[in-house]
């Protein structure tokens, strides 16, 4: 009863009214519960992605949203909340990424291992879908997203969760951004680079957890990795890149959320293909902004 007035309540269209429309969206506590979500998802997403994106870590985060997969999946299947898989799950990854990342291997058995690592997670969450004997209704909401049913109790710990991450990433801001631009000077002066590596790692893992409690587990790239990758095509500077990248995510995340109230397609799919769409916007327009400054100095050497 209870999912069908939810259901009732939404797919009505967008009306003539903009301001109706907005008013709407904050009339039904679902609603108001995804939005709050949602933003606390996306500052933290902007935070930790666009640092994600300077160490070039974006297949480890990728490795990690995999892994969220059969973390959900298992928790279906043991009965648990799916948060409890996703963190457990994307925690346990993280470990495992760390222990790969400092076995010293070279660049391709490194990715090779994580590859590895990637494939066994795919077939583990299939294994527990398979086994889950019921209609798993969630199954594309575990991909893919989706705003129905997320509580007041899932916001807070959401908020508690990314306040955290946000705040560790803010104390180690400093080092961690010298051993992502320069590891090995960095070493030589006496930075941790390892422990800040296996660090990150974990709090990278919290934050995939987190987010694809809102993306699903295969659209986390979403908001961890293009609105960061946008900002820092726009900017190399660091407080204004991780400002452009929140501010990024929350647009897209807010945008999303509303499309996906009105329409009966999920919300990742919105976050995504807005968020892709800015990164395609800004580095067309950055191109041919390199077109045409080179266009203007052949001419003027010619002149």
């Amino acid at each position: 009863m209870a999912t069908a007035m939810v259901e009732a309540a939404i797919f009505q269209g967008l009306s003539w009214n903009p301001l109706a429309d907005l008013r709407e969206l904050f009339a039904y506590p679902f609603m108001v519960n995804a939005l709050e979500a949602g933003t606390i998802v996306a500052v933290m997403g902007g935070v930790i992605g666009w640092f994600m994106v300077l160490r070039r870590q974006t297949f480890a985060g990728h490795t990690l949203s995999v892994i969220a997969f059969p973390g959900a999946a298992a928790a279906s299947l043991a009965g648990l909340p799916l948060a409890v898989g996703y963190f457990g799950f994307c925690g346990l990854g993280a470990l495992a990424l760390a222990g790969i990342a400092g076995s010293r291997r070279s660049l391709s058995a490194e990715s090779a291992a994580i590859g590895s690592l990637q494939a066994l997670a795919l077939a583990l969450g299939f294994l527990f879908v398979s086994l889950y004997h019921g209609v798993l209704n969630g199954l594309d909401s575990l991909l893919f997203g989706t705003f129905l049913g997320i509580t007041g109790r899932q916001v807070t710990v959401l908020l508690a969760v990314a306040a955290a991450a946000v705040a560790l990433v803010a104390i180690a801001a400093r080092p961690l951004f010298f051993a992502s631009v320069d590891g090995d000077v960095a070493r030589a002066r006496g930075v941790p680079v390892r422990a800040l590596g296996f660090g990150f790692l974990l709090v990278l893992g919290l934050s995939v957890a987190e987010t694809s409690q809102i993306t699903g587990a295969l659209l986390v790239f979403a908001l961890l990795v293009t609105p960061a990758a946008t900002a820092h095509q726009l900017t190399p500077r660091p407080g204004l890149g991780i400002a452009l990248s929140v501010t990024l995510a929350l647009a897209v995340t807010w945008l999303g959320l509303a499309l996906a109230y009105f329409s009966i397609y999920p919300v990742g799919f919105y976050v995504t293909s807005l968020s892709f769409g800015l990164y395609l916007l800004v580095r067309v327009s950055r191109a041919l902004a390199s077109r045409r400054r080179t266009t203007g100095r052949l001419a003027l050497e010619a002149a």
